[in-house]
């Protein structure tokens, strides 16, 4: 299967955004805790693994 353009710049600005504001947790949450961690995870986790299904595998249905 092929991932068409739009997709790729629609992962590559969220991910921009993502890390953007991972980077502002980050600097700001003094000290860096595990929660802190946790929270990075989880928040790439809700964002990316949806979309990664959506658009990327979109399961065993399309062959």
């Amino acid at each position: 299967m092929r991932v068409s353009s739009s997709v790729i710049i629609r992962f590559a600005i969220l991910g921009l955004l993502w890390a953007a504001l991972v980077a502002l947790v980050v600097l700001y949450s003094r000290p860096f805790t595990l929660y802190t961690a946790f929270v990075i995870v989880a928040s790439a986790i809700i964002i990316f693994v949806p979309m990664y299904k959506k658009y990327i595998n979109p399961g065993r249905n399309e062959r």
